[in-house]
């Protein structure tokens, strides 16, 4: 079947239709890169990551933007809380995001756009709602460009909302509003904020508002018409909605369709900073391995909820530990696993299936289960093709243990220093128990175990596991 999508327009699920036939062009709303990333902010990344990957490996040539909100009023703040140039904490924390993005596993896209780097293009569209009557200068000396919501009969319809049914935005001050629900375009220099926060425009020194910079950047790389729009489901409203609004009222049509990844909670609640019950996540990365971490959030499926808890966590990575050891297993005996190998039909249907990552992993674990078998009946021939499958499978989800990224950065660099150091402990076992020495080697293995690690004695012979 072919691959379908839950379009939040349209609330269904649709048959993914590109613009152009082999060719896919993606826009993910990143980050405001205010503090440092936890584990809900990475989320929206490893999920439209998946996207990415099973539509390159169904093969479409994609072009896949993620930009970064470089300029916003929340960084203002936290830059005079801290007393440090807006800009520099821009820098260092978007330096953290990256490393985040990398120890995950998340392909770099095919362009980063910073807000910083795209004023003269925003100018321009806000230029261009003016002209159309979709935007206007306010009156009050402010400085500030608002879009007029009522010149638009379309507004709402990507939340199916009505105008008279929203509260008031927030973004600016309302009193050179014509309606309250009027969103702004430019915000005006204030006083109180550095003039290096502020460019030049035809309505005076100022700053673009949140939502102009996403329209003007999907458009600059994407064109004026693309294919899909995805981000974390608090986007929706009011930036997502605004977004299509000004761009289409400008005479664009933007995306064909809108995605969006749900929440990770803790305690039933969205994970945010301003709950204070943000889990950074080099801090989760201490506990278990980037590829481990990536497993817990690609198992749930994207527009699920996934409530995070430490048992939740390591239970899925001891799941995962799982599928290593087969892939190690089936290595041994077959002096390495292949990577050419072929997708499972079911695998195939759940990904063609909004993709469907818990009925994926599942086929994985089947896979699994076949080659074991495969593995104690001594069918080589059998196992190489399974083994190769697993791996094929694994990759379409950035979790194949066999790719070089899982070789470098932390946590993952951590396991292979313990791997070294505990295999140097199974020799020495080894050689007591050869020497009948017992005593020494139980008082070996007592010491690893101590350490928190389980000795499996197989007759291919010991593994370890944490």
């Amino acid at each position: 079947m072919p691959l379908r999508l839950y379009d939040t327009a349209a609330r269904g699920v649709r048959d993914f239709v590109p613009l152009e036939e082999g060719k896919a062009g993606i826009y993910v709303c990143g980050l405001t890169v205010q503090s440092e990333p936890h584990v809900g902010h990475v989320r929206s990344a490893v999920n439209f990551d998946v996207l990415r990957r099973w539509l390159v490996a169904s093969g479409y040539d994609v072009t896949f933007i993620r930009n970064i909100t470089d300029i916003d009023d929340k960084i203002l703040i936290k830059a005079a809380e801290q007393d440090r140039p807006w800009y520099n904490l821009a820098y260092a924390m978007k330096r953290e995001l990256d490393q985040a993005y990398d120890s995950l596993n998340v392909l770099p896209p095919t362009y980063e756009p910073a807000a910083t780097g795209h004023v003269p293009e925003m100018l321009e569209l806000i230029a261009l709602l003016i002209e159309r009557g979709h935007a206007y200068a306010a009156e009050d000396g402010s400085g500030d460009v608002y879009f007029d919501v009522r010149s638009w009969p379309s507004y709402g319809e990507l939340t199916r909302q009505k105008v008279e049914d929203m509260e008031a935005a927030e973004d600016a001050d309302p009193r050179g509003k014509r309606d309250p629900r009027d969103f702004a375009l430019w915000k005006g220099h204030k006083e109180s904020e550095p003039t290096t926060a502020s460019w030049p425009s035809p309505w005076g020194r100022g700053r673009p508002g949140w939502h102009i910079e996403c329209s003007a950047m999907a458009e600059k790389y994407l064109g004026s018409a693309f294919d899909v729009h995805g981000g974390g489901v608090d986007l929706r409203f009011p930036h997502h909605e605004n977004e299509q609004a000004q761009s289409r009222a400008a005479g664009h049509p933007f995306a064909s369709y809108w995605l969006h990844n749900a929440w990770i909670t803790t305690s039933g609640e969205k994970m945010s900073k301003s709950l204070g019950n943000s889990l950074l996540v080099p801090n989760v990365l201490e506990r278990v391995r980037g590829i481990e971490l990536r497993y817990y959030m690609v198992a749930a499926h994207y527009r699920s909820m996934v409530e995070f808890s430490f048992e939740a966590l390591e239970e899925a990575a001891s799941g995962f530990r799982r599928i290593e050891a087969y892939l190690e297993r089936a290595g041994e005996v077959l002096g390495g696993v292949p990577d050419d190998g072929i997708f499972r039909a079911d695998f195939v249907d759940a990904m063609d299936d909004d993709l469907g990552t818990p009925a994926a992993v599942a086929a994985i674990f089947d896979t699994v289960r076949e080659g074991n078998k495969l593995l104690s009946e001594g069918e080589s021939d059998a196992l190489r093709g399974n083994a190769a499958s697993v791996r094929a499978m694994l990759g379409i989800l950035g979790l194949d243990p066999a790719d070089p990224h899982w070789a470098t950065g932390g946590a993952d660099d951590l396991h292979g220093v313990v791997d070294v150091l505990v295999k140097g402990l199974l020799e020495q076992r080894a050689a007591a128990r050869a020497d009948k020495d017992f005593a020494a080697a139980d008082a070996i293995r007592d010491q690893i175990k101590a350490a928190g690690i389980e000795i499996e004695d197989t007759p291919e012979g010991p593994r370890w596991s944490v």
